[in-house]
């Protein structure tokens, strides 16, 4: 090979391998640019880059194109060869880049032009005037030469290859690049006689000679350092593309990555689009606003988030900007993309701002009065979601330090609902929520590490904190401390996924984590982990992360009017006594437990449970007795919204006439008569709930005892029913915890499970802590001994028999069945949230969506539930129900079967509820239950 400084004169001597088939090429050999045989890939990229006549970055990219092809060109076994020698010229027959007969054919496997194919060649173009000479000759243009391809690949047939059409990109294209004549895009030609030339006399027109010879081939250091430029820049732009990415564009970026992989988990998790709102209604329950705004802001005494209130209110949302500042993750707009409902700072403010809140429209003709004057007046001065309370006067259990305050949520959290409907968000207390608390839990995590990692993010976190002329120490001081709650944060997952990964269910199976996703928790089990393994903990007692179980039994939260009136009140059937269940409630969602003995003895099992509050909570719910009035008090289910939403929403008389009659027949069995509606008692008084036999007194109350159904009756999915029936947990033995002594002692329990003081099934284990803790919390605010008796009733505080009376074609574990009313505003259906709309419900459970798509509260008035469509692609940050993994396996806790009304019965087979409705006696029935 010669030097192109010193190039000699053309020597039609020089031979050129007929193995070498790429008519550009055998020119850089015929012309002595290089060797025909093994080239290094440096002098070929330099070589044909300075023929290419480009110059600055668009050299460099031509550099890199060729020594890319380079690569490949003795095939991908060669590489390795290639890299460390070059390529092989005159062994590129039969490589990638031959085509072989696909292509032009002008150049014959013996290296010899057929001048029928250069024929064949030019006809394809036209006449052009050359731009030296102002002769006429003929060529091609870059349409013409694609023409020119296109019909080479169908000349061949089914010898053509996927990848031919890319080689061909690299062949007459590239030539017309740089053998072409012309400077306009569309004029610029390649001249057949200039290609003869090439073929025949392997020889370039000068102009491409002096191109190469014009501009001498780098060194090997030169040549290094411009790599190694090109690599750091290359790296430099890629960092700043992705970084554009996750700032811009940060659901696209992590739904791209592995979703369990560590980049994945960095990148806060997609949330739905919020819809626009054209007006908001809160629907008149029998509360006052008073009553209302107080319930969705009180403090239950529990601190759900890892850090205290201030710090909270000073947490920047975990999204990168490259040109402003992230919002706060306090903003109430980005907390309603969690589900959570937007509230005013005050209620004592003008109309027109608690008109947009949705507060006034109810009250323009009618104020319910305030069913107590106990509590005073909250105030939501941050303008945080309705479920989001501020704690006061925190008191660290185990020290007695006063402590920062806290924040957490409230029932009104998870129990205040409100659905969609053209622009229009109705509203109910009670209600379940559709909101995704892992979701939120998760951006709580990943806010704090971006907090401590994202640059100046620290430094406006401490300035909110501490103010901007806070000390070097205390600001130190709060980095460390927000550093301990990431670490613990960090360390508790990891525990956690060990834990389970090592654990198997009751029945044998790998434990694995259900999706909870809007609109469902998992509490039972999140409250065994809260209580059984983090509050241990968090009280520094170790070695009881083997308590903790998979979320693997979510339910839609479910609602709580008329709960205060129920002898049991969960899914299950599992809890009698209702400060157990709201105190157990308040554990779950983390209030501060003292459970070490590392302090004096009476500060063990104290907490921040605030029962005061819990007490009034219980009494705003419930009203006054309704069996003597018949008819319930306290926050009353939600009436059908037929006067707000207009025609769509209008109630058939007529059909709710045939619909109460179905009703009569079909839903009393289980749900008994509805508790709202006198015209049914009228018609079908033997029926009525108001007479019904399963009204029971204890103490001073009547209390209705609901009917309880075996699962496998039911035929609806057992994992719920299951946890507190299987699952166990451990304890320290200074806790003296012992359920048996405790609970017969305490309240007469009787058939109580074997315990030991250390091991006990779960169910009764937190029976004991939560009464023993309620107990405390009482003793400690100083509630007087005969408030402390009338605060607990006369309800028991003992595991469930069962139904009652005994049938022992109903075999435990069991659901109950609570009466109907508000029935419209409960979606999805099932304990379980696994049916979207009550025209599902009452269809053959084979019928049901297998899949669909929950995050918005898009509602359909004629199903009556959620407007969903089976199989449908969720949109971003929306998550997808689906009653199987994607391997076609059953999801634990999703099943969406029984419950199911099919074939003629009675007698049904286990999971059908009824036989098959008829289209009309269906729509009857659904309108009927709208009124309820």
């Amino acid at each position: 090979m010669h030097h192109p400084a010193s190039k000699p004169p053309f020597d039609p001597s020089i031979g050129v391998s007929p193995n070498n088939p790429c008519p550009f090429l055998r020119g850089l050999v015929g012309e002595g640019f290089v060797d025909g045989g093994t080239v290094p890939l440096n002098t070929l990229s330099q070589t044909i880059a300075n023929a290419s006549g480009e110059t600055g970055l668009m050299k460099s990219w031509a550099r890199i194109q060729v020594r890319g092809v380079a690569l490949i060109a003795n095939g991908f076994s060669h590489i390795l060869k290639s890299i460390r020698s070059g390529p092989q010229l005159d062994e590129l027959r039969g490589g990638p880049l031959d085509k072989r007969g696909a292509g032009s054919r002008v150049l014959g496997v013996d290296g010899k032009v057929n001048e029928d194919e250069i024929a064949r060649l030019q006809s394809f173009g036209r006449t052009y005037t050359d731009p030296d000479t102002g002769s006429s000759e003929p060529g091609l243009n870059a349409a013409e030469i694609k023409t020119f391809m296109r019909e080479n690949l169908k000349r061949a047939g089914s010898a053509v290859r996927w990848y031919y059409p890319v080689l061909m990109q690299f062949e007459w294209p590239v030539l017309l690049k740089i053998m072409g004549k012309g400077t306009g895009k569309e004029d610029r030609y390649l001249s057949v006689a200039d290609v003869r030339t090439l073929l025949n006399a392997r020889q370039f027109p000068d102009r491409i000679n002096q191109r190469i010879l014009s501009q001498s081939l780098l060194s090997s250091c030169a040549l290094r350092f411009r790599w190694a430029l090109g690599i750091i820049a290359f790296l430099f732009a890629t960092a700043l593309v992705a970084l554009v990415a996750v700032a811009e564009f940060p659901d696209q970026v992590r739904a791209m990555l592995p979703q369990k992989g560590v980049l994945a988990q960095l990148l806060p998790p997609p949330l739905p689009k919020l819809p626009e709102t054209t007006a908001a209604f809160w629907l008149e329950q029998n509360w006052s606003l008073e009553d209302r705004h107080w319930f969705h802001h009180t403090s239950q005494g529990t601190a759900t988030f890892p850090v205290p209130y201030t710090w909270f209110m000073a947490l920047e949302q975990p999204r990168l900007r490259l040109f402003s500042r992230p919002g706060m993750v306090k903003d109430s707009a980005y907390l309603e993309r969690f589900g959570f409902i937007q509230s005013p700072q005050s209620i004592k403010t003008d109309a027109t701002t608690l008109r947009s809140f949705g507060y006034a429209n109810v009250y323009d003709t009618t104020q319910p009065k305030s069913l107590s004057t106990d509590w005073s007046q909250v105030e939501n001065v941050d303008g945080l979601p309705v479920g989001f309370a501020r704690m006061t006067g925190v008191v660290d259990p185990a020290t007695g330090r006063r402590e920062e305050d806290k924040i957490g949520l409230t029932c009104a959290a998870c129990h205040t609902g409100h659905v969609r409907y053209k622009g229009v968000d109705v509203r109910f207390d009670g209600g379940p929520a559709m909101t995704d608390l892992k979701k939120l839990e998760s951006v709580t995590g990943l806010s704090i590490a971006y907090t401590l990692y994202v640059p100046f993010r620290f430094k406006r976190f401490a300035d909110r904190v501490l103010g901007p002329d806070a000390s070097d120490a205390d600001r130190n001081a709060l980095k460390q401390s927000l550093k301990a709650t990431l670490t613990f944060l960090l360390d508790w997952q990891k525990g956690y996924d060990k834990t389970i990964a090592g654990k198997k269910t009751w029945d044998g199976k790998q434990q694995k984590d259900t999706e909870e996703g809007f609109g469902r928790l998992d509490a039972l089990n999140r409250i065994g982990n809260q209580v059984f393994s983090q509050d241990f903990a968090l009280s520094g007692v170790k070695g009881f992360e083997k308590n903790l179980h998979a979320q693997d039994a979510p339910v839609s939260f479910p609602p709580i009017w008329t709960v205060p009136w129920l002898k049991f009140a969960q899914y299950d059937a599992s809890i009698e006594q209702p400060l157990i269940r709201n105190a157990g409630e308040a554990l779950g969602v983390t209030a501060l437990l003292n459970l070490s003995d590392a302090y004096p003895k009476d500060r063990l099992y104290r907490s921040s449970a605030d029962v005061t509050n819990l007490h009034w909570i219980e009494s705003l719910l419930a009203g006054p007795n309704p069996y003597a009035q018949k008819k319930l008090g306290g926050l009353t289910s939600p009436r059908w919204p037929s006067q707000i939403l207009g025609d769509d929403w209008k109630i058939n008389p007529d059909r709710v006439k045939s619909g109460r009659k179905l009703y009569a027949k079909i839903c009393v069995e289980c749900h008994l008569g509805p508790v709202n509606d006198p015209e049914f008692d009228k018609e079908f008084p033997q029926e009525s709930v108001w007479s019904s036999s399963r009204w029971e007194r204890i103490g001073d109350e009547m209390v209705l005892n609901p009917i309880q159904k075996s699962v496998t009756g039911m035929g609806t999915d057992s994992a719920q029913a299951r946890v507190l029936e299987k699952r166990t947990v451990s304890v320290p033995g200074f806790l003296d915890l012992n359920p048996t002594r405790i609970l017969g002692d305490q309240w007469k329990c009787t058939n109580l499970p074997e315990t030991t003081s250390t091991e006990m099934p779960y169910s009764v284990g937190l029976m004991a802590i939560v009464d023993i803790v309620s107990r405390k919390a009482m003793n400690d605010a100083q509630i007087p001994p005969d408030a402390q008796k009338r605060w607990w009733g006369a309800r028991a505080n003992c595991p469930n028999p069962g139904p009652q009376p005994p049938d022992p074609k109903e075999p435990g574990p069991w659901y109950r069945a609570r009466p109907l009313n508000g029935v419209w505003a409960t979606a999805p259906y099932l304990h379980n949230g696994s049916v979207p709309s009550l025209d599902w419900m009452l269809r053959p459970a084979a019928e049901r969506p297998k899949k669909f798509c929950m995050g918005q509260r898009a509602y359909d008035p004629k199903l009556v539930g959620f407007a969903v469509v089976e199989g449908e692609r969720c949109k971003t940050g929306e998550t997808q129900f689906s009653t199987t993994w994607p391997d076609g396996t059953e999801i634990n806790g999703n099943s969406n079967l029984g419950h199911s009304f099919e074939g003629k019965g009675p007698p049904h087979k286990d999971g059908v509820v009824g036989r098959l409705l008829e289209e009309e006696e269906r729509k009857d029935l659904i309108e009927y239950l709208k009124t309820l």
